[in-house]
């Protein structure tokens, strides 16, 4: 496994990382046992995989609590997350929420706790109001360090992030209010790249990349559909459509083991990627995604041609969790 520094938190996260939510939800979307879900968290930390991203919305925190009791915990790094609905949330709200993830989870404190898929018309709210109870928590050691995560799919143009991202608590222009951040991002969706990983490398805020594989990699008929739409849209020219599946260059060309195996590698190897997060409920999967992700860069050719042909693209494959 490989390690990098997570922005200026301290702390060094494996480059893989856990995500236990997304449709497999550690095999709980499918009706695995509690156990079976255990021993896929379990499987991870054995590979080396130190980052766990669970969430109030996703069930998972019990799980996560039980599968880490066996390890050194001053070795993990544990991040959790949860939704706030705006004006009718408070900052008694926010103690709440982060004493009963912390009860869930059966830990005295999480490195990371998130304000969970925060819209721009709601990103005031979190920071004004919501924000201050957060940092009392870290003050008294329950929370590490303050996160916040975009919600790729109701807001493709990262707005929320970037605003974020750029602003200055106080007067100390190197003061950041959020030390990490998670942002989708994608070889089909790679807005990041101009509007957010420059500052997060400026400024040392930590990243954590979602929607990095989704089913536009993994679903050969659906990403079909996808690049006809795309083409009917203007967004693509048809030509594309003319050699049979526009990524399959990817391992033709690019020597990817497959199509999932070349997103993996393109987004861990971009500059201001920290931790790829990737999710699973099957544990050889596990073994397979870490084995992606710790592969090297692509060929900057093919990296040069995915610039190129789908840079311009907006808030493509961020579909969000559905049935499995």
């Amino acid at each position: 496994m490989e390690y990098r520094p997570l922005g200026k938190t301290g702390l060094a996260a494996s480059v893989a990382g856990l995500g236990c939510g997304g449709n497999s939800r550690l095999g709980l979307g499918r009706g695995a046992s509690v156990d079976d879900c255990v021993a896929v968290v379990r499987t991870a930390v054995d590979l080396g995989v130190n980052f766990l991203d669970t969430a109030e919305a996703y069930g998972t925190e019990e799980i996560v609590g039980a599968a880490v009791r066996s390890y050194d915990r001053a070795k993990l790094v544990i991040s959790t997350k949860a939704i706030f609905r705006g004006g009718d949330d408070t900052a008694e709200t926010v103690t709440a929420k982060v004493e009963a993830s912390l009860k869930r989870l059966g830990l005295d404190y999480v490195d990371v706790f998130h304000f969970h898929a925060v819209g721009p018309e709601a990103y005031a709210h979190h920071r004004d109001v919501l924000a201050p109870a957060l940092i009392r928590l870290k003050e008294q050691g329950k929370v590490r360090h303050l996160g916040i995560t975009e919600t790729g799919p109701r807001d493709p143009e990262q707005k929320m992030l970037a605003r974020a991202t750029a602003e200055e608590p106080g007067e100390a222009p190197q003061e950041t209010l959020w030390e990490v951040v998670m942002l989708a991002y994608s070889l089909m969706n790679q807005g990041a790249r101009r509007k957010i990983f420059p500052v997060t490398r400026r400024r040392g805020i930590g990243t954590l990349l979602m929607f990095v594989v989704r089913n536009i990699f993994s679903n050969e008929a659906y990403r079909r559909d996808v690049f006809a739409k795309l083409v009917e849209q203007g967004q693509l020219d048809a030509s594309i459509l003319s050699e049979g599946d526009p990524l399959a260059f990817l391992v033709s060309e690019g020597g990817a083991e497959s199509i999932t195996d070349a997103a993996y590698r393109y987004a861990r190897h971009e500059e201001g990627a920290d931790v790829i997060l990737f999710g699973t409920g099957d544990r050889d999967h596990v073994r397979a995604n870490v084995e992606s992700i710790l592969r090297p860069a692509l060929p900057p050719a093919v990296v040069e041609r995915l610039h190129a042909s789908f840079g311009h693209l907006t808030g493509v494959g961020l579909d969000l969790p559905g049935p499995v």
